[in-house]
């Protein structure tokens, strides 16, 4: 690894200290190097915040006049929440601007290094580029589309039973497992479930970490019917936090009754008898919801990835067999009648979660 991807990992371990705190924009670090010695760095820490640019700059034990200022997104040109990091660059007389990626956002989308550039800085862009678009998948999805990125989460036995043939799933994977889902439902803006997992688990869907604070996402029923108990936890415990996706069939007194209490009831259109989660993503999107994570049963699994709103799987395999011909699946529903029709999937990682397997893979498109 060379000073320049040295450089940037570094920046890069910074942005991701941002995560479920920025949304929807994106996670950037920077750092900044004079004479092959770091003398300021930061991130973006909070939506609505100074820039990474900003930090990394106000972090300085030196004066930044013709350092280097690694980047992992393209510093932005207009005024917004804050003000523009290419004017604060300028000023501080840095002669050398290196990034990782571009902006996709349409306000910056190459105008920063354009005008880096033509102001006389020496500007070096697409380092680690691959990797930094991985970090920054949400924001890119969000940006380009306006719909939310969706991470179809499961964990199962290595036979492929999320659950035994009474139904029984706790625990089916260990300790370390479960922590990193709820780091993941601190970073993402969004938890959705289906009322029967409501029903049958009457989950928190909450974020339960030792630190004191964590982000708390939304947490998205669907309920076409609105069989829902105004006693469930996920009511009892945040209503403002709980958003209901029904359809018409839902009784109109007990949507008023709900949203009384501060619950979000959004109706939907029907797709085979359920919510539209076509339409639903888009009503998400236009809520500036930029992330969601499915948890949920196997009949939403696949109703999730039939309508191709699924970007990517994470799925935890326990080192155990449970069998039975009815013990439920991740994925269920109709299922797809010829093995050369089957959802492909790319780009598959796997790491170790203690005793466990943790797969991610993005679908192909």
């Amino acid at each position: 690894m060379n000073d320049t991807q040295k450089y940037m990992e570094r920046a890069i371990r910074l942005a991701g200290k941002g995560a479920g705190w920025v949304n929807p924009n994106p996670l950037v670090g920077a750092v900044v190097v004079k004479d092959n010695v770091i003398i300021g760095e930061g991130y973006h820490q909070y939506f609505g915040g100074p820039h990474a640019e900003v930090n990394a700059i106000a972090a300085c034990t030196a004066d930044p006049a013709g350092a280097t200022l690694y980047v992992t997104l393209e510093p932005c040109t207009h005024t917004g929440k804050t003000p523009p990091c290419t004017q604060l660059i300028l000023e501080k007389h840095i002669a050398k601007v290196i990034i990782g990626m571009s902006d996709p956002n349409p306000l910056v989308n190459g105008k920063g290094i354009e005008l880096l550039r033509n102001s006389g800085v020496e500007v070096e862009s697409g380092v680690l580029e691959h990797k930094i678009r991985r970090q920054n998948e949400v924001f890119i999805k969000y940006i380009t589309t306006g719909m939310p990125f969706v991470v179809l989460k499961s964990a199962m036995t290595l036979d492929g039973k999320t659950a035994s043939v009474t139904r029984a799933s706790r625990w089916i994977t260990g300790e370390t497992s479960r922590k990193m889902v709820h780091r993941m439902r601190a970073q993402y803006s969004a938890v959705m479930t289906g009322i029967n997992t409501v029903i049958q688990d009457d989950p928190l869907l909450n974020v339960r970490l030792k630190k004191k604070q964590s982000h708390q996402p939304l947490r998205i029923i669907l309920d076409s019917t609105l069989k829902i108990s105004r006693e469930a936890k996920v009511i009892q415990t945040e209503p403002l936090l709980s958003v209901i996706a029904t359809t018409h069939h839902a009784d109109p007194e007990k949507i008023q009754m709900l949203e009384r209490i501060g619950v979000h009831v959004i109706v939907c259109p029907e797709d085979n008898g359920q919510v539209s989660l076509e339409y639903l993503v888009k009503a998400l999107g236009a809520m500036e919801i930029d992330s969601v994570m499915i948890e949920g049963g196997s009949t939403l699994a696949f109703s999730a990835i039939r309508t191709g709103i699924v970007d990517k799987l994470v799925t935890f395999i326990a080192p155990r067999i449970l069998g039975g011909e009815k013990a439920p699946t991740p994925v269920g529903g109709a299922g797809i009648e010829h093995p050369d029709a089957a959802v492909e999937l790319v780009d598959m990682e796997v790491k170790k979660a203690g005793k466990d397997l943790c797969v991610e893979a993005w679908i192909k498109k």
